[in-house]
């Protein structure tokens, strides 16, 4: 309990420290933050290099370590950006956002037809939530269940700040999402992990990785369409690749389900090899 209470402490005094400090000295700390970091070669460090050189497999020794170094500040700028967006006005939010292919969002929406958009953890996904918020277009999205509750609370109440319908990770989840694309609305879903037995084996970048079924099986069972976005860093903000995936066919819902969602991977890893720092 005590240790729950000292995690949540420090993220929210994190919140509240960055938006007061100005913007550049903000920016430049938490950069030494990811140098000091990568000084230290932990764990984690040591397996992002590894994931690195699994998509960069030709990189010299000096190359893999200037990658490292990009990788680490879009890390460390996408926390930055976390904690001072709720102070970013409408009028940032949509001057720092590039997109490709926005029709394939824009134009069922027009029509009324709900939208399943697959995106991995890749620049800062709040932001291009932000972005469609700003716009006007209803969004919905899963907030995964982190402890302590009322940090993960915080999470919660920060996306809903942002203009999301941000539900818990539960059992019910699903109808729920179901029933917003029916609406017209837009279902956004982080989706490029799965830890649990339900997740759906793929191949990604000469490996196998296993990823949620739920936007493929949303996008099934209601007929929306479904797109893949990936978010990466730009000099001013980001930018959001969007790309079609076309539902594929099978002799069962659960071959369906499988072979859309190694499309998403796919599209995934297409993303990831063109800005893998982010």
């Amino acid at each position: 309990m005590n240790f729950d209470f000292a995690v949540a402490g420090g993220y929210f005094a994190g919140w509240r420290l960055v938006r007061a400090l100005p913007e550049k000295f903000a920016y430049k700390a938490f950069e030494a933050i990811g140098k000091y970091a990568l000084s230290r070669n932990g764990a984690r460090e040591k397996r992002l290099r590894s994931n690195l050189s699994r998509v960069c497999p030709t990189y010299s020794s000096s190359e893999m370590d200037e990658l490292m170094r990009k990788a680490m500040s879009s890390y460390m700028r996408y926390w930055c950006d976390t904690f001072r967006s709720p102070d970013w006005s409408k009028d940032r939010m949509k001057k720092t956002v590039t997109v490709t292919r926005e029709e394939l969002l824009t134009e069922p929406m027009r029509d009324g037809r709900g939208v399943v958009i697959a995106l991995p953890h890749a620049g800062n996904w709040d932001h291009a939530g932000s972005y469609f918020c700003s716009l006007g277009i209803p969004l919905v999205t899963v907030v995964e269940r982190v402890k302590p509750e009322r940090l993960f609370r915080k999470f919660l109440e920060f996306r809903e700040a942002i203009g999301m319908e941000a539900l818990p990770l539960d059992g019910r989840v699903m109808g729920t999402l179901a029933s917003r694309l029916r609406e017209g609305k837009l279902v956004a879903l982080v989706a490029d992990r799965d830890l649990s037995r339900s997740g759906i084996d793929v191949k990604f970048f000469n490996g196998t990785a296993r990823m949620p079924a739920g936007p493929a099986l949303l996008a099934i069972r209601t007929g929306a369409d479904l797109i893949t976005a990936y978010v990466s860093y730009t000099d001013i903000g980001i930018h959001i690749d969007f790309r079609k995936v076309q539902i594929a066919s099978g002799e069962s819902e659960s071959e369906q389900v499988a072979k859309t969602v190694q499309l998403c991977a796919n599209n995934f890893a297409a993303g990831i090899a063109e800005h893998p720092q982010d």
